[in-house]
């Protein structure tokens, strides 16, 4: 057997969950299973324990996890693996999308899930056969790329292991764990590259086999983060983990996303707050009906506002998340997001920047709008198209504007007189990531700057809006 390293490369910048990070599960499951089959593994995380490449220098093989917004942190990893004479398997939603940019810097890469296409590798590894009959997987045969055919998805979740978050390298301990308990998401929003990963179609771990894994964790005090795309998606299923919970005293705080819709089930709410549940991540995303169309939501005005009215009422924190950029958004409809999230009275917002993300619809649709393929800027915190109705320094101005209102001075001091330490925290926070973002990004702002003054054809009224607010 020998030693391989997985690696999970941090983003080049800063947001608001930056002081929270949290490793992605893929990679730990992976891991587990390579140390079950008898491998000496490790998991760098990036972002907690910067690389040594003495250590890795020890390795048979490197495994490289990646997003979009790490690529090129992870090529620059490869390229130094590799340059060491160590091969270099990647995976993740990039190189799923991009597996021959991929392999400039890697010697493999995974597409889609890995896990089984990861064992069929190593088969084939440890037996010194060929790879084509390893599903998924891209490589190189002499001067061809052969991207292998993909795999049906694995259905049975209850197959894999539980992970092992102990193969940190350097023994650091999670503050937050993160449990999976599906995948996939049958909503299909366009702005999303979810479902080319994990289907259009749930699939779901058994609830013993959730609370096997969340028996290991009782009264450990950690915090638990269920990592579903919606959590709440089978309601049936939700209450019935929630109550198994109950049932055997396995109560933590946690929290998960889930979709404005679950305010329709108010038993699944009240059992959420008996079990813990401590803050719900949703997407709210606008309150522009003519956007929420045009992503293809699926949810209605009234539908966010009901949705915190009755979540709040059972003093569970909300997380509202916004997307500034489609092709019906305009300053006024930015203005009245702002406004409404302000008045719902949610715990916390984060106000982001429409991202065409490879592999999502959205950027099929406006590949002619592109204008940076700078992968590092693609975490929804800069703009890298061409908007409708903004200049390309309008866009990011309302993505900046928005955090500057929404956590205010004004709003701050609001908040403190309703004692609502929680929110005060986290608003201080979001101010000083907002500034810190706009000092190390001057150079880009900078540069959208001038290219939004050689935008002539943009209607000069639009320059005018958006002058009146830079100003």
């Amino acid at each position: 057997m020998g030693t391989v390293i997985f690696i999970e490369p941090k983003p080049s910048g800063e947001h608001i969950f930056s002081r929270f990070a949290l490793p992605r599960i893929g990679i730990f499951l992976l891991a587990t299973m390579m140390k079950r089959r008898g491998w000496h593994t490790e998991v760098i995380i990036e972002e907690f324990q910067k690389i040594d490449y003495k250590v890795l220098s020890d390795a048979d093989i490197i495994g490289i996890s990646t997003i979009t917004p790490t690529a090129v942190n992870a090529y620059t990893i490869a390229d130094t693996v590799r340059s060491m004479g160590i091969p270099v398997i990647m995976g993740g939603p990039h190189v799923t999308y991009l597996p021959d940019e991929a392999l400039v810097h890697a010697d493999y890469v995974i597409r889609g899930e890995g896990e089984t296409p990861l064992m069929r590798f190593i088969d084939a590894w440890e037996h010194q056969s060929d790879y084509y009959a390893v599903p998924n997987l891209s490589f190189r045969d002499g001067g061809r790329i052969i991207h292998n055919p993909m795999m049906n998805l694995d259905m049975n979740l209850d197959q894999f292991p539980l992970c092992d978050f102990s193969l940190i390298q350097g023994g650091g301990e999670l503050r937050v764990i993160p449990i999976q308990t599906s995948r996939g998401c049958p909503q299909d929003c366009s702005f999303c590259s979810v479902t080319g990963m994990f289907g259009r179609k749930y699939r779901y771990r058994s609830t013993q086999h959730i609370l096997d894994e969340l028996r290991y964790y009782k009264d450990s005090g950690k915090m638990i983060f269920f990592y579903d795309d919606h959590f709440a998606a089978d309601r049936k299923r939700a209450k019935e983990l929630l109550r198994a919970m109950l049932h055997e005293g396995l109560h933590f705080k946690w929290s998960t996303q889930a979709r404005a819709d679950i305010v329709y089930d108010l038993e699944l709410i009240e059992l959420m707050k008996q079990s813990g549940c401590h803050t719900l991540f949703i997407g709210f995303e606008s309150f522009n009906p003519k956007s929420l169309k045009e992503m293809n939501k699926k949810q209605t005005v009234d539908d966010i506002f009901n949705a915190a009215r009755i979540i709040q009422s059972f003093n569970i924190n909300i997380h509202g998340m916004f997307v500034h950029g489609f092709d019906h958004d305009t300053w006024e409809s930015v203005k009245h997001t702002v406004r409404l999230a302000k008045k719902m009275g949610i715990t916390s917002a984060q106000f982001l920047v429409l991202t065409p993300f490879p592999g999502s619809t959205f950027s099929d649709s406006i590949a002619d709008r592109i204008v940076f393929k700078e992968w590092s800027m693609y975490d929804a915190h800069h703009v890298v198209y061409q908007p409708l109705h903004f200049t390309l320094r309008g866009l990011q101005r309302a993505q900046t504007y928005s955090h500057e209102n929404f956590y205010s001075a004004v709003e701050i001091v609001k908040k403190l007189f309703r004692r609502k330490w929680l929110d005060c925290g986290i608003a201080l926070y979001a101010r000083f990531i907002n500034w810190k973002w706009k000092k190390n990004n001057r150079r880009y702002l900078r540069l959208i700057s001038d290219i939004s003054r050689e935008q002539a054809p943009m209607p000069t009224e639009i320059h005018a809006v958006e002058d009146s607010i830079t100003a």
